[in-house]
């Protein structure tokens, strides 16, 4: 009997195995191999690193750091569970998928590891995407939401691509971490919902305690009547 625990493997592996865009990655993942020079490597890894552990290892420590000191709990859960969280189901599926990297063996391919999805891509996806939530909330101008809207885009499509163009992943690979980057933070954001209603309003509230998307109304401790 199938144990329907298995369901789910099966249908991601089967996804990233059967790829109707399998001709694409090929010819794209070689297109840009024989075009790579020392110079465009270079920039390339510097668009990379934006997605890379440690930059995000980096990152993160400060905010919890931050998060911690402010006492804002419920945004340090969020962040916590969102982007790391993401980032290790994300090698759950690597482990599952056991897809090989468009190159292995070059000039400028030294690659370890499986190729989908993309960890950086993901990591990108998820900690931007997270800080943006964040602070959209306290923008007022439309300006500056589009600002920074386009200003996380253009931060995870350059990690995407250079992952494409240094030849360490596939375009389905980071497509596939784009799209698992976002439904990820869509279930921490409802999943959170309950904790941040729970959250009683203080003397000064984080605006960072409300999601983009769900404005949580706090409630106001009433005024302390005066002796008579």
């Amino acid at each position: 009997m199938t144990n329907a625990l298995f369901l789910p493997q099966n249908f991601v592996a089967l996804l990233a195995l059967a790829n109707p865009l399998g001709g694409t990655d090929h010819e794209l993942a070689g297109w840009f191999h024989q075009r790579l020079t020392p110079a465009f490597v270079s920039m390339l890894r510097a668009f990379t690193d934006f997605g890379s552990g440690e930059w995000i290892g980096i990152v993160l420590f400060a905010l919890v750091v931050f998060f911690a000191w402010k006492r804002w709990w419920p945004s340090l859960v969020t962040l916590i569970v969102a982007v790391p969280g993401g980032m290790l189901l994300n090698e759950w599926v690597k482990l599952l998928v056991h897809r090989q990297r468009p190159f292995l063996d070059g000039p400028f391919a030294d690659w370890s590891g499986y190729s989908f999805a993309s960890g950086h891509t993901i990591g990108a996806t998820l900690l931007y995407g997270q800080l943006l939530l964040f602070v959209l909330p306290a923008l007022k101008g439309r300006h500056w939401r589009l600002l920074s809207i386009l200003s996380a885009i253009s931060l995870v499509s350059l990690v995407g691509f250079s992952r494409i163009a240094l030849g360490a992943h596939f375009l389905t690979d980071v497509l596939a971490a784009v799209f698992f980057g976002i439904i990820w933070l869509a279930f921490c954001l409802f999943a959170t919902k309950s904790m941040r209603r729970r959250t009683v309003s203080r003397a000064v509230v984080p605006f960072v305690g409300e999601s983009a998307l769900l404005r949580v109304e706090l409630a106001e401790e009433p005024a302390q009547s005066l002796p008579s």
